[in-house]
């Protein structure tokens, strides 16, 4: 059971994932890493969440970045967002979109491509900081 999933919206984000995965790694918290599109595999997503064991999702996306807040609209377990650059404005249309989330469907926000900071706020919702 890992502690926590990181979910990215497409392989291109696998250079942010790994940065989370690297401070996750120092912490020795367990973790599992996948790629699943809110847009392209809604379905294998809701499977994905549904069966997860995580305490913690965070969710790296670009462009409207719709993956936070869809897995935050699916668990009442906390959701971290990660906006990725190379989008619009150098992430800015992604960061808007993940902490733009209605009432009721809560998603931290972490900093553009900020994986490490993603991880270290894990590590402190977990308590092992």
């Amino acid at each position: 059971m890992p502690d926590v999933a990181i979910i990215t919206g497409s392989a291109s984000d696998a250079v942010i994932a790994e940065k989370a995965v690297k401070v996750l790694e120092e912490y020795g918290i367990s973790h599992d890493m996948q790629v699943i599109s809110a847009h392209r595999d809604p379905d294998r997503l809701d499977d994905y969440i549904a069966s997860s064991d995580a305490r913690i999702f965070i969710c790296i996306a670009g462009m409207a970045a719709a993956l936070p807040g869809v897995v935050a609209s699916k668990t009442k377990r906390p959701v971290i967002g990660v906006p990725v650059s190379g989008t619009l404005m150098g992430g800015l249309d992604a960061l808007l979109s993940i902490v733009q989330m209605p009432r009721g469907v809560p998603v931290a926000c972490v900093a553009v491509d900020g994986g490490e900071n993603a991880a270290h706020l894990a590590a402190r919702i977990l308590g092992v900081v």
